[in-house]
């Protein structure tokens, strides 16, 4: 007997949204009941910007199954993209009391509230991210933006540097570096990530801003 949950999940890893809504299709007619198909299909969904039909598979999965954590972390998703953010909160919440704990929810977590723009609230979600899944280089560099938020230049100054030596192609993370180094009045490093920021980004106004005004002082 197929297993058309794993064929699914298979071709979605893969890209290949067609087959795997077959194989999801299929498992539903198959076992009407079982939740984490419906959760699988909307995931499909969610992943080609069907959110309207998407929302209503992950909440099918819950009249299935009230306590599908991952249903919620999918309606949280599709919120996100809404931007509701109230209600993207409110799910990805209710996905970690029902027991989802990866890196991920604790980073979409983190990224609603900025949207409240709660930096400090978002901190140790980033953080938690970060130490589920060390190499999340965009869950570290959120973690390094909330970190010189709060004024903690040498702990953002590591988590930026951490960002650019596993991704060397991210100008936001060497254009922070800079700035973070100007703060600490290290002017020749200052520079030294500004100008990375350009060899990756030649139009980054706010390098290109920032290293003008480093070099007229």
């Amino acid at each position: 007997m197929k297993d058309h949950n794993a064929i699914g999940i298979q071709y979605l890893q893969e890209g290949k949204y067609e087959e795997a809504l077959a194989a999801f299709s299929e498992e539903i007619e198959q076992n009407p009941d079982n939740a984490v198909a419906y959760v699988n299909f909307g995931n499909v969904l969610s992943a080609v910007g069907e959110l309207e039909k998407a929302m209503k598979f992950f909440e099918r999965a819950l009249a299935k199954d009230e306590n599908m954590g991952t249903a919620y972390y999918g309606l949280g998703n599709v919120y996100y993209q809404l931007e509701k953010w109230n209600e993207a909160k409110d799910n990805f919440e209710l996905a970690m009391k029902k027991g989802v704990n990866d890196s991920d929810i604790y980073f979409m977590l983190g990224m609603t509230l900025l949207q409240f723009e709660q930096p400090k609230l978002a901190l140790p979600y980033f953080q938690r991210a970060v130490e589920l899944k060390p190499e999340d280089s965009e869950a570290r560099f959120q973690y390094g933006l909330c970190l010189a938020g709060q004024g903690l230049i040498k702990e953002a100054t590591e988590a930026f540097e951490e960002v650019v030596k596993s991704d060397e192609s991210h100008a936001d993370a060497y254009y922070n570096l800079g700035v973070a180094y100007a703060y600490q009045e290290n002017r020749d490093k200052a520079l030294e990530m500004l100008d990375k920021a350009l060899d990756v980004q030649s139009d980054h106004m706010l390098a290109g801003h920032a290293k003008k005004i480093i070099m007229d002082n």
